[in-house]
């Protein structure tokens, strides 16, 4: 096609949202009229059901539990009085506690500190994804320091309390788990409470959990006196919390402006509500995704943020995208095996690494591009006297320049992209961003009949996790009982009536051998020992 055709095709098919300052491109994506005609029975029937997600009907049969996410930013949504004022109250105890911590009020009561100066979020999943997302995309000369402990590894723990080390006790520590059980999040904090008392600090005093009410971690922030408990409801999935205590109370303490924040969703829900596919940006989105992937997944969606700040967010939509559409049944119960992987980089930095591939190998994705048009991201205006690289051209001349190469070559290439272009990136906009996504994998959920808000691969996980830790104790306590003999695998495993386990109770043996706990190796044979 023709330069002049796609300049037209372009401005057909543009979505522009004025009022957020962002606009959705889908002109480089092959889909004709007839698609669209095809589709518009199935997204007037996606509409209908966001509808009655958002009126409160139950959408995760799983759990027996309502999706509330949309509330989080228009409270008078929400589907009974008391849930709108928990959202409310919430809110202004999130904007009270920060005022409290950056006066000094609310303050670490130790002779060696005066205020908190560092925040510590330990979580995992959305518990620790959207809170980054929203450090890295907006963090700057923030009033506090923030910090991530997002993983059970027992090296990343230690590198993170050693960043920390000096200035523990001016350290607030945020602990984020729904349930209180999450495992890797448990054993964070217990890391972390560890390191306060080796410091001779009371971690109480330097606490709060937002958890679930009556969780076993409000039970234990309760029973342990900590600074203070900030609630989850069960009817925000931890991978669209971020609007929920969990992000806002993050961003507030950063200084990051939380109510931009939530405007920002609450217009971008507003508009994405509309029926009219033409200018709703979220069903263009969920209906390009169905056109490239045939509405199976056949494709990967490769995003390309031509901004540094905003490198976290293909991380953010893995979770997002690909926990909730990677589903084995649909909605009737019938076999589907739906997902679309999500990966991605930064412009131009994917231009040194991926791009080839991209233009030249498989042709086996669809690429978003995300572009900000002022330069200095999140000032008010835009920069003055910026310099020239060279007679004319700066920096950002540079970096526009190449994500509108990239996609021209791709495009050559027969590679189908969307670009979404942002006037300015601040917390209004970053909202919108994500109030976009959240919305374009509720409506390609319902295209492609799938339940978007549970995760039972994700559960399946867990229990079988559980299952090798059975085993880790069985497997001890048969090396304990026989401390004079050394064992093989497959003799352990026989030992505690379990031979299928056998390559599981291999790995077990290696990994406490190697960190000398209650194992000691001889070659092939394992035995009892505390080194």
């Amino acid at each position: 096609m023709d330069g002049q055709k796609l300049w037209r095709r372009y401005q057909q098919h543009l979505c522009d949202c004025p009022t957020l300052g962002l606009s959705l491109d889908i002109s480089r994506v092959p889909f004709t009229p007839a698609f669209m005609k095809k589709m518009e029975p199935s997204v007037q029937r996606a509409y209908d059901a966001m509808n009655g997600l958002e009126a409160g009907e139950i959408a995760n049969p799983d759990e027996k539990r309502m999706v509330g996410h949309y509330w989080l930013r228009n409270a008078a949504l929400a589907p009974t009085d008391a849930i709108g004022k928990d959202i409310k109250k919430t809110v202004r105890a999130i904007k009270t506690f920060t005022n409290d911590v950056h006066s000094g009020k609310a303050a670490p009561k130790a002779a060696t500190a005066k205020k908190f100066t560092e925040v510590l979020v330990v979580g995992i999943g959305g518990s620790a994804l959207g809170p980054q997302l929203v450090a890295d995309c907006l963090g700057n000369r923030d009033k506090m320091r923030v910090h991530f402990m997002d993983n059970t590894d027992p090296d990343g723990i230690a590198r993170v309390l050693k960043t920390l080390k000096s200035r523990l006790k001016s350290t607030l520590v945020l602990v984020v788990s729904k349930s209180g059980g999450t495992p890797e999040t448990r054993n964070g904090m217990l890391e972390t409470e560890g390191a306060y008392r080796a410091a001779g600090l009371d971690f109480g005093r330097h606490a709060v959990a937002i958890t679930g009410e009556g969780s076993k971690l409000d039970q234990y922030a309760k029973k342990n006196k900590w600074l203070k408990r900030f609630p989850m409801w069960d009817w925000v999935g931890g991978r669209t919390s971020v609007m929920s205590a969990v992000g806002l109370l993050p961003a507030a303490l950063q200084g990051l402006d939380i109510d931009a924040m939530l405007d920002g969703a609450a217009e971008m829900d507003h508009l994405t509500r509309s029926k009219e596919t033409r200018e709703n940006p979220a069903a263009l989105l969920a209906l390009m995704w169905h056109h490239q992937t045939k509405g199976k997944g056949l494709k990967d969606m490769v995003m390309l943020p031509y901004k540094d700040r905003l490198l976290l967010l293909s991380r953010y939509l893995q979770q997002l995208v690909m926990e909730s559409l990677g589903k084995e049944l649909d909605l009737d119960g019938k076999p589907v095996n739906q997902g679309i992987a999500v990966y991605g980089n930064k412009g131009s930095t994917d231009q040194h690494a991926y791009v080839q591939q991209l233009r030249d190998g498989l042709n086996n994705f669809f690429a978003t591009f995300l572009v900000v048009l002022q330069d200095n991201a999140l000032s008010s205006r835009p920069a003055k006297d910026p310099i020239e690289v060279e007679p004319g051209v700066t920096s950002g001349d540079y970096l526009s320049g190449f994500w509108q190469g990239t996609r021209s070559a791709l495009y050559e290439s027969g590679r189908a992209s969307i670009t979404i272009t942002l006037a300015r990136l601040d917390a209004r906009v970053l909202g919108a961003v994500i109030a976009l996504y959240e919305r374009a994998v509720g409506l390609y959920a319902e295209l492609v009949n799938i339940n978007a808000y549970h995760q039972p691969g994700v559960e399946a996980g867990k229990k079988a996790a559980g299952v090798v830790l059975d085993i880790q104790q069985k497997t001890l306590a048969a090396l304990a009982n026989e401390p004079d003999r050394l064992f093989t695998a497959d003799e352990v495993a026989e030992v505690i009536g379990d031979l299928a386990s056998a390559e599981t109770v291999f790995h077990v043996l290696e990994h406490r051998a190697a960190n000398r706990l209650g194992v000691v190796k001889d070659g092939e044979h394992y035995g009892y020992g505390v080194s």
